[in-house]
């Protein structure tokens, strides 16, 4: 990390005018981290893509699971729905150039004892795994068969780990439980369908976080993905999604290695979407 200062930013999905908004309330001369996610949902994809990539190395951001829709999307495997808003980007003249950029950002980040990742980790991986299991992922991503690679990840059935996963079904846990997870078991099952926040948990399930003895406890976890569960800060754990496209608020939050300093900034922000919609 080179800049005086950094920032995470929580779950963007396109919200171009509050990103600008808070951008103006941030230091100019503080780097930024953000949890991916940075398009779909809000009226404005395009505009927050080339505005985050505009940014150069002051930014660097993890993929979501939103952004990885939209690769696929671009890549003529997986359909838009009709909650998407991602048409300006597949249709616009630098299409190519945001989509590359896109598919080369990173999986995971992790920096000054602080893990970037979009939704969650499983139990059983230590900070440096999670970095090998992204890198492999991110060659894939980044390599000539991307198409190809992207019609085959999707799916609920990669739903657990173990260390003789190869190939593609290994590369469908680790996107599942980067981009995906809120809810697993103590062993690292992981639930997709339950999107509410704390106290909704299906039996036997418990949010990635409070699974005793994760791997991940002796550093600062920075993620997004469960507008539902809203704001957590613990000395461990910064949860930074705060619904900024369901008419909450978007968050950044300074990346410091005292959990008392690590000061909120925020903006209210309008409602395109229901999050449970």
């Amino acid at each position: 990390m080179s800049y005086k200062s950094y920032f995470a930013v929580g779950d963007l999905q396109g919200c171009a005018g509050s990103f600008n908004e808070l951008l103006g309330k941030l230091p100019p001369d503080g780097g930024l981290r953000l949890v991916g996610d940075l398009i779909n949902r809000g009226p404005a994809s395009l505009q927050t893509l080339r505005t985050v990539r505009a940014l150069g190395d002051r930014a660097e951001t993890v993929l979501g699971n939103h952004d990885i829709h939209a690769l696929a999307a671009a890549a003529g495997v997986r359909k838009n729905g009709k909650s998407d808003t991602l048409q300006d980007i597949l249709t616009a003249p630098d299409r190519d150039d945001l989509l590359t950029w896109l598919r080369h950002r990173p999986l995971a980040l992790l920096e000054d004892n602080f893990l970037l990742i979009h939704a969650g980790v499983l139990p059983q991986w230590s900070p440096e795994q999670v970095i090998d299991l992204a890198h492999e992922v991110e060659e894939q991503l980044q390599g000539p068969n991307w198409q190809g690679f992207l019609a085959d990840i999707f799916g609920n059935a990669a739903d657990r780990w173990h260390d003789g996963l190869r190939g593609i079904e290994r590369h469908r846990v680790v996107i599942n439980a980067l981009t995906r997870l809120r809810y697993c078991t103590a062993d690292g099952v992981m639930d997709f369908k339950t999107k509410e926040g704390l106290g909704k948990a299906p039996a036997g399930f418990m949010p990635w976080f409070d699974v005793p003895g994760r791997r991940t406890e002796n550093v600062t976890v920075v993620c997004g993905h469960w507008s539902t569960l809203g704001l957590v800060m613990r000395p461990n754990l910064m949860a930074l999604d705060t619904g900024c496209v369901w008419g909450g608020k978007l968050t950044a939050a300074r990346l410091a290695a005292d959990p008392a300093a690590r000061t909120l900034i925020q903006v209210e922000c309008p409602q395109y979407c229901d999050p449970l919609a």
